[in-house]
Formats: structure tokens, sequence, C-alpha cells
């Protein structure tokens, strides 16, 4: 096992196209790294950089203590599991597990040890024999990484490993992924696009944007606590709500109004942002997850102006919980180049309204009908708060950027 770093690295092709600026990332030894972003965010071009198979323009990269730079990717001592899973279709599982160990001339001893160790670890015992096609997607997905855990590497690279699986199947593969890295302790780095992935897989996430770290944190707290409105936006699923309000001061409490309606700041959550104060009677982005929306007639303790009224568009029933897509009606979306951005990633087309559109995570108890008002409640505790200049969450003081 090994720390991996990034100092300073960039990536730079010769047509001038810039992948990577300044990514500076330092992975604990035996950590479980997971890269995150958008489409063409920089993160599998970082990925293959560690890996070898792309040149690195600038900045420094470590294996170790060992600067690997222009080390070949042979020489690197990692395992890379790919999308696609490379496996030698007219070998067998057995085999396609021991091809790297021959390479290296391993006795054919230690190669058996090694492949079935590997098997009993993933349950391929029974599999040894058969040949790809006629293995699932996730067998195929186990073979390969039989293939990188025989190798006893400094560290696991995998990029987006589980993209090619049902939606089921990536549930119960991810969960595998997490327990045998644990009980490896190999260093990993993981790529993926999905957000669920990074924040159930990872000890610590790297958001990348436009090639650019956005903020390395544990999941929790890229959760709570976001340093940018891209960050916010990005982490969470259903995504946050998001729109333009205005801070208001009365009597020393402090409250934001869009759409003609007032949302009172819990005093908790304005101490954990004093900096808020500083915005009074001018404009922020006020964010809301959908989790910390709920059917006001199911929370009849909550108080009037912890609440929204809002018109139902359209309501999903997924049996435990139910999304509730509702207008507020004079409100406005923020439209900057990050919410444009994120709204381009779920490639997901909004429902035309007359203001700005919410979802909530109601629970299944809800009597909610489209076409109809509703009365929502507000959890004040958890509201955030971005500067529309700078994109930046509004806490202490604006944050300065990436956070390890």
């Amino acid at each position: 096992m090994a720390e991996v770093s990034f100092d300073r690295v960039g990536k730079v092709y010769p047509d001038g196209t810039r992948a990577v600026t300044g990514f500076d990332l330092g992975i604990r030894d035996g950590e479980f790294m997971v890269l995150v972003g958008p489409s063409g965010c920089g993160k599998t071009t970082a990925l293959r950089m560690l890996a070898g198979l792309e040149d690195i323009s600038e900045g420094v990269v470590r294996i170790g203590e060992r600067v690997v730079n222009h080390v070949p990717s042979r020489d690197r001592d990692i395992a890379m599991v790919f999308q696609s899973y490379a496996l030698y279709p007219h070998l067998s599982v057995y085999e396609n597990i021991a091809f790297g160990l021959r390479l290296r001339k391993l006795s054919k001893k230690e190669i058996d040890e090694r492949v079935n160790k590997a098997a009993h670890t993933l349950g391929l015992e029974e599999l040894l024999k058969r040949k790809p096609r006629n293995l699932s997607g996730g067998q195929r997905q186990r073979v390969a990484m039989g293939r990188a855990i025989v190798r006893e590497p400094a560290a696991f690279l995998m990029d987006e490993p589980l993209s090619n699986l049902d939606a089921k199947l990536r549930v119960q593969t991810r969960a595998e992924i997490s327990r045998l890295q644990r009980d490896l302790g190999v260093t990993t780095i993981y790529v993926t696009h999905d957000q669920v992935e990074a924040m159930t897989m990872g000890d610590r996430v790297a958001v990348m944007r436009k090639g650019e770290l956005q903020q390395v944190a544990d999941p929790q707290e890229l959760y709570d606590r976001p340093v940018n409105l891209f960050v916010g936006g990005f982490i969470g699923s259903p995504e946050m709500n998001i729109v333009d309000a205005t801070v208001q001061a009365s009597n020393g409490d402090v409250s934001v109004a869009f759409g003609g309606q007032t949302l009172a700041i819990d005093r908790e959550s304005l101490a954990g942002r004093p900096a808020l104060k500083g915005y009074v009677g001018k404009t922020v982005i006020l964010g809301i997850r959908p989790e910390h929306l709920e059917d006001a007639a199911l929370d009849p303790d909550t108080p009037p102006d912890r609440r929204l009224r809002g018109n139902v568009e359209l309501r999903e029933a997924l049996g435990s919980e139910l999304m509730v897509h509702f207008t507020v009606e004079g409100a406005k979306a923020p439209d900057t180049e990050e919410t444009k951005e994120l709204a381009r990633d779920t490639g997901a087309e909004a429902l035309q309204t007359s203001g700005a559109l919410f979802v909530g995570r109601f629970g299944a108890r809800a009597r909610v009908t489209e076409g109809k008002p509703v009365e929502v409640a507000v959890d004040t505790t958890a509201l955030h708060f971005f500067d529309p200049e700078t994109g930046l969450g509004i806490y202490d003081q604006q944050e300065k950027g990436v956070t390890s």
C-alpha cells in the first residue's frame, strides 16, 4: 500500500485543450478516494495520468515517495479496473485472473495460490473454468477485480467500473467493492459520474468541475457544508432546490424573501453562518434540499414563517416516499454558469412554469393532488446560502475554494 499525491498537476493536449489545471490532491495510505463530477470535468484524465496512460503536462505525481511522472505504466505498481472489464474472451476466468502474474513469471504454485484466494474472496470459485461470454455483467466485473487483486498493488485505480451494470446490480456491486476495499486496505482511487456512488463509497470525495478541484471532504461535509453553489447543486439526489432570495432583518431576526413569501431563518442556522448578516438588503442564492421539505399537513406544528405555499405540478409515488414537484409563483431560479452546467449535466427538461419549480421529498402518507395548492413545511435549520456573484458558500466568511 502507498500514499498517492498530485502536486499542481495539469494536462494540456497538443491542440491546446486544457483538461486539468492545478490539481492538488493527497490520498492517504489505505484510503478510498472518489473523484466525481460531470462528464468532461477531467476526473478520468487525472486518473489516467496517475496510471501512466496520459502524459503529465505540469506538476508532479507520486506513488509512495516515488515521483512517477516518467515511470512506465507497468512499473508503477498499480492495478486498474476499467468500465469495459477488458477481459480476454478466449481465456477462462482462471486464465484472465492469472494473466498478469504469468507475465511477471511467478511460479505456478504462487499463481495458483493467488488466483484461488482472489476467487474465494470474490465468490468466483465455481466460475474459474468459464469464458467471459458465459458470465453476467456483475460476474465479469468481479473477474476484473480479481485480476487487480492478485497483483497485490500499491493502489487500485477504478474508472467508472459499474456504469455498464443495471441499477440493481450496481447497488450490489458497489457494496461488494466497498467491503473488498475495507478488507484489503489498499489505497483506492475511484472515478464516477454518479454522485450517489461517490457518497456511499468514498472515505473522502473530490468534486471536480472544468478540470479543477472544487472541494475535497468526507461525504457528510460535502452534503452539509458545500464550498460553493456547484458542489451544493451537484451533491444530493434529487438535486438541491435553488432560488434567488433577498435577506431581510427585523428586531434582530433574519429572514429570506422570494416570490412574495418569507422564510424565517432559524437561529441555529444563522449561528453557523454569521457572514449572512452582511447580506441584509441584498440578494443571495438560497438552497433547500428536497428532504428538508415536507407536506405541512404531516407536520402541523411548523410555524407559519417556516412554510411555503405552492402549486403541485407533478407527484411521483415511490412507495416509501412521495416526490412532489411544486411551483412557487413569482419566485425566480438563478441564471448562472453553475446552474446552467448543473442543468446540462442532469439532462432533464424542467417543467414550464411561471415561477420557480421545487422538488420535495414528502412522506408516503402525504395527500397532495396535481394542479392543486400545497403548503410545505421547511426545515430552516438546514438552509444553504451562496453569494450570487462568486457562487461561494456563505458561512463564517465566504469559502475560499478547495478544502481538504
